[in-house]
């Protein structure tokens, strides 16, 4: 495990800066080359998402709305809860900020990529019901990587757009299957005390009874649990926000301080600090909209429409959605309740799998010390010369304690390796206690808590992120296991479908089990080798993306289609009143 770690590690030092200079870039040329078009187009996205120019005669599996809402199932979901938790801890409160401009620019390149996927999509049967477990259609980068790259510069990128969707597909098995199953079990063990492989087999269930379907049953379930699981985490936290008004303009004040500026604290120091804290809003905001990636593509691909931009105007509303609405409440809420950097009262059982052991101080930041061959504690503090420090979430433990009232210093000596724990008068310990950082989906529920916590209602929301996880948790695999199986689809055709979906299913039982640090960092590897080619491609295609963009909005074939909905609508309700 820790040779995994430690490669794990240096994938990421090498891979980040390409990715957050490969985003950002692309960010800011298509948003310059299209004209700002996520802000001009916004009012027109929202319109063509209600359904008012739907047309069910054109070729697609689902609605505009559907797509949507799939696309959202997999963005709105533990990124939301978790990812902004992770970036704040890591990096501190400006981390939210670059989570923002990933998210702004980001809409740009959602749209962009959605409206090449569209245009260069696959019709597999006219017949819509046919198959439905494997779709009538099929799209996605590694369909405008090949034939987008051949049709304008006569480029044969065959082989970029195979590794692309190899790495999708490993990449759904991780960031979108396995962190989502990871933090529900957590989450669940940390409420319930329940084994993480319990819930991991029962998540895994109810995501094989929906992904078993396909794209239409998926369609359907989101439409309804995706807007359902955004209200109420969404009220959740307005209550919170609401309840701790005064705190908010320092909030506000704190995160674009911070963003340009920070303090030292568990990242390092001095321009470090920056990078770090730039680097994990970068990826973090990323991993939550998930524009630039080429996932949510594939689920646009599926939308009923022969105008490839109308897709494209629907999909730049998931990154205002995702991070400019629901992360930044999630964000204020951890920082308005002064959450962010607090150490509370916990258990921790030697088995525990977020345990680490490092050296340092909240100054200078900390430094992973491995796997030691033991740790000795005097009085609840380390004892050796070099300060080798048990850890929770990769932050020291204060002092710890052998009773849960923290009136008893533990003295005695920890033997990581063998996960036991030993008093200096020879009693054998498995739990300790002490005050201890939070981070991921904890540390949001210790800020909703809190946030609750002043009208007598703390315990509501421990529910409401509980609740939030296991929704986001189910429907963001459900929604990922559409972005892997066409990307199988692609590489071996429908007979490579159902096997795809059983060994997704057997990565999220797998998932739920592994450390969460472990499962997070080795996700981040695959979404970067995943989103340069893609980024890449975005940039090279930007003229024809600006060629369609320009027709469509020219022609404004929306007009006809509100009237051929219009006429559907009417025929219907004739049938009924028949």
């Amino acid at each position: 495990m820790e040779l995994l770690e430690h490669f794990i590690s240096i994938a990421n030092s090498i891979l980040k800066w390409p990715l957050v200079i490969g985003l950002l870039g692309a960010g800011i040329y298509l948003t310059i080359r299209l004209g700002f078009i996520q802000f001009r187009k916004l009012g027109h996205g929202f319109a063509v998402a209600t359904g008012k120019y739907d047309d069910p005669n054109e070729p697609g599996d689902v609605s505009h709305f559907q797509a949507l809402t799939t696309a959202l199932s997999a963005t709105v979901g533990i990124g939301n809860i978790a990812g902004v938790a992770l970036a704040i801890h890591i990096g501190g409160p400006g981390a939210l900020f670059w989570m923002w401009i990933t998210a702004l620019l980001g809409m740009a390149t959602k749209y962009s990529e959605v409206t090449l996927a569209q245009h260069y999509r696959d019709i597999l049967h006219e017949d819509q019901d046919a198959n439905a477990w494997e779709g009538s259609v099929a799209g996605g980068p590694m369909y405008y990587i090949e034939r987008g790259m051949k049709e304008v510069f006569n480029l044969n990128w065959k082989i970029v757009a195979v590794f692309f969707a190899f790495m999708l597909m490993l990449t759904s098995f991780m960031t979108g299957n396995a962190v989502q199953a990871n933090t529900l079990a957590t989450q669940i063990n940390h409420t319930f005390g329940i084994a993480t492989w319990v819930t991991g087999l029962v998540t895994a269930a109810i995501v094989g009874m929906v992904i078993i379907g396909g794209i239409k049953r998926i369609g359907r379930v989101t439409s309804i649990l995706a807007p359902v699981m955004a209200a109420l985490y969404v009220l959740g936290a307005v209550v919170i926000l609401a309840v701790h008004i005064g705190d908010i303009p320092s909030a506000f004040g704190m995160i674009f301080s911070e963003a340009f500026n920070p303090t030292s604290g568990v990242a390092g120091t001095g321009i470090g600090v920056f990078l770090v804290m730039m680097t994990y809003g970068v990826q973090r905001g990323l991993f939550s909209n998930e524009a630039g990636q080429g996932s949510a593509p594939i689920a646009h691909s599926a939308a009923k429409t022969d105008e490839p931009v109308s897709e494209g105007v629907v999909a730049l509303l998931e990154p205002f959605i995702d991070t400019i609405i629901i992360c930044t409440m999630t964000g204020l809420v951890i920082v308005a309740t002064g959450s962010w950097n607090a150490r509370v009262p916990t258990e921790i059982g030697i088995n525990d799998a977020n345990i680490s052991y490092v050296t340092g101080n909240d100054t200078a930041g900390y430094s992973d010390a491995g796997t030691p061959d033991q740790v000795t504690i005097t009085n609840g503090n380390p004892a050796t010369a070099d300060g080798l420090d048990m850890a929770y979430f990769d932050i020291a433990v204060e002092q710890l304690f052998t009773d849960e009232a923290q009136t008893q210093p533990f003295s005695g000596t920890i033997f990581p390796a063998e996960r036991r724990i030993e008093t200096s008068n020879g009693q054998e310990l498995t739990t300790l206690y002490g005050n201890a950082a939070r981070n991921s989906a904890p540390l949001t529920t210790l800020a909703f808590e809190r946030g609750l916590g002043g009208i007598g209602l703390g315990g509501v929301g421990r529910w409401i992120v509980l609740l939030s996880v296991i929704m986001f948790a189910i429907s963001t695999a459900i929604s990922w296991s559409y972005y892997g199986d066409r990307c199988a689809n692609y590489l071996w055709g429908a007979k490579a479908i159902l096997p795809y979906k059983f060994v997704f299913l057997v990565m999220h039982f797998l998932g739920a089990i592994v450390a969460v640090t472990t499962v997070w960092d080795l996700g981040d590897v695959a979404l970067s080798l995943v989103t340069l080619p893609n980024v890449i491609t975005l940039i090279l295609l930007a003229g024809l993306i600006k060629k369609l963009s320009d027709s469509y909005f020219e022609r404004q074939p929306w007009v006809e289609n509100a009237e051929v909905h219009k006429q559907v609508v009417a025929e219907r309700k004739a049938k009924k009143g028949g």
